[in-house]
């Protein structure tokens, strides 16, 4: 006589989903989250005896087993048994069983068989039902990734678009960035990014098996994203040439990328630059279950050879000396936040957790960083796992100047130390707005708190180092420095300056700005002032100089003084990059020999505007208007518009734009039809062979059709 088997699984997709917030993935693949029922129903050829059950197995990765966690054995039962695989029958008719699966809170995340057999079979008689995949669970409290506040987990799990923020201190702007985590095949390739690192090219099965960890996995995708040591996701450059592959400014979002990497057998896609990959790892990580969110650090340290300081050489014009600056400050650079729980470190560390993807210094011998409490970034406990050292730098360093001279002596400028670290931000919960998050970074800059956490993070740095070794710092001129020496602070000048920006700075246009100079004292001062100007890349490595010009100036008893200055749009055209930054730099000598630098990072503005003419409703198309504008004061021919947006259109649609005269408003019109309701972020960009690539976005409320 023929014995029993499951002839259909209905794997109740839709209730599925509700119930686990997977519903947004596409594909037949059932998509859950750990620690939390999945409901599934079973039909058989004939009814169970009574005295039978059935006896599931679940299994992860190449060789599973019990003992590594990657596999268990389990029959049905009434009650669900705690942190452990379960399968508790719901109701029982004839021929049908509803069987509900419970997986442990830390159970490993990926794709898992699932199998069956009758309890009276034989073992190997399993009948193979299919696959699911289990995701890390925000929304269960056992799970270490678990966020108490569902406006959160909606903003940083479920959301598919954000913003970034880049630009400088003064001038931030903020960019529009498609996650697209529920798009075609993005799950599929985010769990193929960790099937390609080096962890699991080395040992699979013991890979698989610390999946259950979000500090391994996150780990783990920081060193994916980047190429450095993997060919992982992608290849960063900053030289500003990217021939053979993508300008970073022209990307909008992480799909286009995920998708080329995928498509192309695992080949880096060029190029990133910070914001690049930390939208592709905010992409990543909110497919995989973990609640994340981009951050933005401006004024941002890298500090190379880990003193808490970034030393910056310049000559007489304030001029960085590039061959002798090894340490840098960018003008912004971006990374992401988790939230999950470190068991690693103790309770008090649980939260936030900085990671970063952009390749910059190597841990523990892989181009990755993280992750870092930011309670312990705060507190300046720099000791603990992972990378404190470096994140601990890019928002505390002190930035230091050194005067350069002919016979290579050098001598500390006096400037502002304190800049590094500014308006650290993210975008808000709900909205667009930015929210400056720099207190959980850093206590207030210069109160009792900051410098005692500062001392604190300098003696556990160089308690980190080898015993009885004092990190030296070794310059171009091989002498070396001790730390102690460089918090001598430089003479303060008997004068200020500043720059003033008199007309907003904007593409295509002349620059209009004016150095103010103060006279501090009661005595007349003799000034010589060097000015520099360059166009820099956003990491503030100088690109070409376009200014240089010398000023002596007499500053009568407390007497100001404003120094104009113009550089017009033909100094500066064929030397900006696609970051439109601009760096100005006024050394300041004054006659007793103190000396002053003063710094202004300009960005340059531009114009573009997105309106949505009528409803947007599921399935309806809907026309948008985008006004661009040619900021040049000449013809410009063979612009494209590139449109972009999870939910409003697949794919990304390309628009060539008529031919504009010098500073012509043009209206161009193209239709979308929403496929998801709820707010949809459309990214719109400008792209010309003339001009740098002007960005705009807008958020649009799609209802669902009557």
């Amino acid at each position: 006589m023929a014995g029993i088997r499951v002839t259909e699984v209905d794997w109740q997709r839709p209730r599925n989903g509700a119930a686990h917030h997977t519903e947004e993935y596409p594909g037949p693949v059932l998509v859950v989250r750990r620690g939390q029922r999945f409901t599934f129903t079973l039909k058989m050829n004939k009814p169970l005896e009574s005295e039978e059950t059935l006896i599931f197995t679940v299994e992860t990765g190449p060789q599973a087993s019990e003992a590594l966690h990657t596999k268990a054995v389990f029959q049905t039962t009434e009650l669900e048994v705690r942190n452990a695989w379960t399968a508790v029958k719901e109701t029982q008719t004839e021929n049908t069983m509803t069987v509900s699966l419970i997986s442990p809170p830390n159970a490993v995340i990926g794709r898992y068989q699932l199998s069956t057999r009758v309890s009276s079979r034989r073992r190997n008689s399993d009948r193979k039902l299919g696959e699911f995949i289990l995701l890390f669970n925000p929304w269960c409290p056992e799970d270490a990734v678990f966020l108490a506040s569902e406006e959160e987990r909606q903003e940083y799990v479920l959301s598919d678009s954000g913003v970034i923020f880049r630009g400088v201190e003064k001038h931030i702007r903020a960019q529009g960035w498609n996650f697209g985590q529920f798009e075609e095949d993005i799950l599929n390739i985010c769990l193929s990014i960790l099937d390609r690192s080096l962890s699991h090219q080395a040992d699979p099965a013991t890979d698989v098996s610390r999946r259950h960890d979000p500090i391994y996995v996150t780990r783990a995708i920081s060193a994916m994203v980047n190429s450095n040591n993997d060919r992982g996701v992608v290849q960063g450059q900053w030289q500003g040439k990217y021939g053979g592959g993508t300008s970073p400014l022209h990307w909008s979002g992480s799909v286009a990328i995920l998708h080329k990497w995928f498509k192309g057998r695992f080949k880096p896609v060029k190029y990133g630059q910070c914001w690049v990959f930390a939208g592709v790892m905010c992409t990543v990580l909110r497919c995989l279950g973990i609640a994340t969110r981009v951050v933005s650090n401006f004024n941002s340290a890298h500090d190379t050879d880990r003193n808490l300081t970034v030393d910056k050489y310049v000559d007489s014009f304030g001029r960085t000396l590039e061959d002798l600056t090894e340490d840098s400050m960018w003008n912004f650079h971006v990374w992401n936040e988790s939230w999950f729980a470190r068991q690693d470190l103790g309770p008090s560390y649980n939260g936030w957790q900085v990671l970063d993807a952009t390749p910059q210094e190597e841990s523990e011998g892989v181009f990755r960083c993280g992750p870092a409490s930011v309670t312990a970034i705060r507190e300046g406990d720099v000791h603990l796992a992972h990378d404190g050292p470096f994140v601990f730098a890019e928002v505390n360093a002190d930035y230091i100047t050194w005067l350069w001279n002919e016979d290579e002596s050098r001598e500390r400028v006096y400037s502002d130390t304190k800049k590094i670290g500014r308006c650290i931000s993210t975008k808000a919960v709900g909205s667009d707005s930015r929210v400056d998050i720099t207190s959980l970074y850093k206590y207030p800059e210069g109160s009792r708190k900051e410098r005692q956490v500062y001392s604190k993070a300098v003696k556990k740095l160089f308690s980190m180092e080898v015993s009885g070794r004092r990190t030296r710092v070794h310059r171009a001129s091989g002498c070396g420095l001790w730390r102690d020496d460089l918090l001598e602070p430089a003479t303060k000048p008997c004068i200020t300056g500043k720059f003033k920006v008199l007309e907003p700075p904007v593409l295509g246009h002349d620059l209009k700005l004016a150095l103010c100079l103060g006279n501090l004292t009661s005595r007349a001062q003799q000034v010589q002032v060097n000015l520099s100007g360059a166009t820099i890349l956003y990491t503030r490595r100088p690109v070409a100089e376009i200014l240089h010009e010398s000023h002596a100036v007499k500053l009568e008893p407390q007497e100001e003084k404003n120094i104009p200055i113009a550089i017009s749009y033909s100094q500066y055209k064929k030397d900006l990059t696609e970051d439109k930054k601009i760096l100005l730099a006024a050394m300041c000598l004054v006659t007793r020999g103190e000396k002053l630098l003063v710094e202004k990072d300009i960005t340059l503005e531009d114009f573009i505007t997105i309106k949505v003419l009528g409803p947007a409703v599921v399935g309806v198309a809907v026309t948008v208007e985008v006004m661009v504008v040619n900021p040049l004061s000449e013809r410009v021919e063979n612009c494209m518009l590139t449109v972009e947006g999870s939910g409003l259109l697949q794919g990304q649609l390309s628009i060539d734009v008529p031919s504009l005269e010098p500073q012509e408003k043009a209206s161009v019109q193209f239709n979308i039809t929403p496929s998801r309701s709820g707010p949809r972020q459309l990214q719109v960009d400008l792209i010309s062979p003339h001009f740098p690539d002007i960005k705009g976005f807008v958020i649009i409320h799609v209802a669902t059709a009557n």
